[in-house]
């Protein structure tokens, strides 16, 4: 095949391939283990479990349909505005995006054009596949962490596992860890001139995720099992002062006061959970402020655990797993140093002289955004987010429309 095939194809690959991670899985996997709880007369955790799947539905479908609202039109659907306001109605709103992009990739996949319009195409598949990269996201923490957590809560009271059980936290864990390096690799693709991540590197970030994201969750189950209605008080102070937080950051990343405030809080679910950066500038410093938090929140609920157990307790065997997620924590910052040290993209661009990340100096030699040619339009949403991981300055000139501003 020609250049400019290989190139269309390796555009519509991508794109297929970041659509292709469909909704429904963990879903499925969450009211299975719904079911169990039902038929094992449990109604209250089947209540609980269905009621954390219908809110992170919900709460997902309402960012995709105030996305789609603010799209410029040359990235919306082709569809009826009815049409798509009823599918996020009936929570259907997501899987069309990803119907929809699994369409406009396969055209990409095969699409004999000329090469600025194959350009065109492929920037527009970025756009498209990115919003699906962090619709997912926020769907598996609202979703997946709290399912994972009340999961192992059970597992300890009952000192028993179903097999459902068993699916429940392996899909969990995995659509978790998996969703964060997804989102990563996607807000790549939105450089024009991107160093990808290599085999080893996707690796080691999906690694340190997990060994971050492991103890965490283990703390707050062992604080659940301590105390079960203490997560209701836990859960909303911790939450509310990582909204408060990303609020003092500054974030612009809706179109109007009241979604951004939807936006936030959001963020701040993932944050209690996970490491998720909302603004521009060196994230070192507020890296280590977060993990510190993080670790000394996440020591203080296990060490109630161990302070207020019996010596006789059954759980006993759970002290050796207890004293492991110190270190397996200090393992995924030593991993995640390791990363940004070594293994990041940004050591290659710094090595052929031109920097990739926010954490570079502020540099911002040789990168571009992808961009839509015709119209002239940059989806705002997105620059956004780019601009918090990469130190790409806006080019002269040129401008970044959005929602009604476009028309």
């Amino acid at each position: 095949p020609s250049a400019r095939g290989r190139r269309s194809s390796r555009g519509g690959g991508e794109a297929l391939r970041e659509s292709c991670g469909m909704p429904g899985a963990a879903a499925g996997a969450d009211g299975w283990v719904a079911a169990e709880y039902a038929r094992g007369g449990q109604p209250g955790w089947a209540a609980l479990a269905l009621a954390l799947l219908a809110a992170a539905s919900v709460a997902t479908q309402a960012c995709s349909w105030l996305w789609l609202r603010a799209d410029p039109p040359a990235l919306r659907p082709d569809v009826p505005s009815w049409l798509l306001a009823a599918l996020h109605l009936l929570q259907l709103g997501f899987l069309f995006r990803c119907l929809h992009a699994l369409k406009v990739g396969w055209k990409v996949c095969w699409a004999k054009a000329e090469e600025e319009e194959e350009e065109e195409q492929r920037s527009r598949m970025a756009f498209l596949s990115h919003d699906i990269s962090m619709l997912r996201l926020f769907e598996t923490f609202l979703e997946n962490t709290p399912q994972l957590t009340l999961l192992l809560y059970v597992i300890l009271r009952t000192n028993k596992a179903e097999p459902s059980q068993g699916l429940g936290i392996c899909t969990a864990f995995l659509c978790v860890t998996w969703s964060l390096l997804d989102y990563h690799q996607s807000l790549r693709s939105f450089l024009q001139d991107k160093y990808e991540l290599s085999l080893g590197s996707s690796i080691i970030y999906f690694l340190w995720n997990l060994f971050l994201i492991c103890p965490r969750i283990l703390a707050v189950a062992l604080f659940a099992l301590l105390w079960p209605y203490g997560v209701a008080v836990h859960f909303p102070l911790v939450w509310l002062a990582m909204f408060l937080w990303v609020s003092l950051q500054g974030t612009d990343f809706m179109e109007s006061p009241g979604p951004e405030q939807l936006y936030r809080a959001m963020v701040a679910v993932i944050l209690y959970f996970s490491w998720f950066n909302v603004a521009q500038g060196r994230t070192l410093y507020r890296s280590i402020i977060y993990h510190g938090f993080i670790l000394v929140d996440s020591t203080l609920l296990a060490l109630s655990w161990l302070w207020c157990r019996s010596p006789s307790d059954e759980h006993s065997y759970l002290v050796p797993v207890v004293a492991a997620a110190l270190p397996c924590y200090l393992l995924g910052l030593a991993l995640r140093v390791t990363y940004y040290k070594w293994l990041h993209p940004n050591v290659r661009a710094q090595q052929e002289g031109s920097y990739d990340e926010v954490d570079a100096n502020g540099r911002s030699d040789g990168l571009e955004f992808r961009s839509l040619s015709v119209p002239d339009l940059v989806n705002r949403r997105m620059w956004w987010l780019a601009q918090t991981q990469f130190p790409v300055s806006r080019p002269a000139g040129q401008r970044f429309l959005n929602g009604a501003a476009a028309v």
